[in-house]
């Protein structure tokens, strides 16, 4: 018996040893997945993926800065499966006690735990609200840097309550979660147009580049938008650089309210805006571009007292392993600046497509624009 007993403590011990390597594979895969995704949206999708799977729980919520230098941490829309209610906020400020206190302890903390240790914190009652079965500070250099909220728990062997080894786990994740979302955040910050919010030249042609590769491997389609504001020096001449900057911040809030969360758009310089749209052939590409064009048209730009008329022109190019298979990002923006340049050319205020035939008639009628 006593033999029998020693022989199942020794296969115990190598189940469990085999269960650590297997975890720390996984934690391995997961840093990896999560420092090398800079795009804070997908970051995020990431983080909760990965928590709901590695924790067998059914939703999960992310609480970050929506900036470095905010002082609160949201919600927003970075959960999945979470059942969030209208009036709540959903904001809990970085100099809260209840934060303070859950930093400084280290721990995971069930919404019992937080009770006891911050009684009577009012935002106790907003997680509670959110329904979590553990609540996981994201640590970075000792301060929290977000909240990561696990929901309710797939049912195991073990019960729906997490044992120290799973609590150890999930703080990893969450610390590996905290480096990620700061990097991304910074990246997120330095290829960001201050002024429109929108991404810059270089970001986007780094983002355009890896779609572009993709696109060929998987042969796909590819759309790449390029606008100019018509007559733009009109309102800085009459009515002031302010004003100015404000035509331009317009202009920007109504590309990106035009297009969808998996595009991506761009101040490509001065008054000139660039969209690329992914898994997009011609007729939708020309429809988006259309009813950027429109709502522009149709919008009432008003500046200190005065209702002004805004226009802008637009090139639309379509990347194909059959008709067009440039391989070249800086190559795209070319044809779609070719584009643009016809639709100045042709009266401005409409949109033109890139047809490759059209783009060697142009450069033959005239030299200068070349197309390479």
């Amino acid at each position: 018996m006593e033999k029998t007993a020693e022989k199942s403590g020794a296969q115990r011990t190598v189940a469990s040893y085999e269960k650590e390597i297997y975890d720390l594979h996984q934690l391995l895969e997961i840093s990896r997945s999560l420092c090398t995704t800079l795009e804070l949206p997908k970051l995020i999708e990431s983080i909760l993926y990965t928590t709901m799977a590695q924790m067998r729980v059914i939703s999960a919520g992310v609480f970050i800065k929506n900036s470095l230098d905010e002082r609160s941490l949201a919600l927003g829309n970075n959960y999945n499966g979470l059942e969030t209610e209208t009036n709540n906020n959903y904001i809990i400020e970085t100099d809260s006690k209840l934060l303070q206190a859950m930093a400084q302890n280290g721990s995971t903390y069930t919404i019992g735990d937080l009770k006891k240790l911050e009684p009577g914190s009012p935002d106790i009652k907003l997680l509670e609200s959110l329904k979590p079965s553990l609540i996981v500070p994201m640590m970075l250099k000792n301060h929290p840097n977000g909240i990561l909220i696990l929901g309710e728990r797939i049912n195991t062997d073990e019960g729906s309550s997490y044992d120290s080894y799973e609590r150890a786990e999930i703080s990893t994740i969450a610390s590996l979660a905290a480096v990620a979302v700061n990097n991304a955040s910074l990246v997120e910050q330095a290829s960001t147009d201050l002024s429109t919010k929108l991404k810059l030249r270089h970001y986007f042609f780094a983002i355009l580049a890896d779609k572009l590769d993709t696109a060929f491997i998987k042969n796909g389609f590819l759309s790449v938008l390029m606008f100019d504001i018509d007559f733009f020096k009109k309102f800085n001449d009459n009515y002031g650089h302010a004003c100015g900057d404000f035509v331009l911040q317009e202009v920007a809030k109504i590309i990106k309210g035009s297009i969808r969360g998996q595009d991506l758009a761009s101040r490509y310089g001065g008054e000139e805006f660039t969209v690329l749209l992914n898994n997009t052939g011609k007729k939708e590409a020309m429809m988006v571009a259309e009813r950027i064009r429109r709502n522009i048209e149709l919008h009432d730009f008003y500046y200190q007292n005065q209702h002004m008329h805004v226009t802008i022109s637009i090139g639309v190019t379509v990347f194909s392993t059959d008709n067009n298979p440039i391989t070249s990002a800086k190559e795209l923006v070319d044809q779609a600046d070719k584009a643009l340049y016809l639709s100045k050319r042709n009266g401005r205020n409409q949109v033109s497509f890139a047809d490759p035939a059209l783009l060697v008639a142009m450069e033959q009628q005239n030299p200068a624009i070349s197309i390479s």
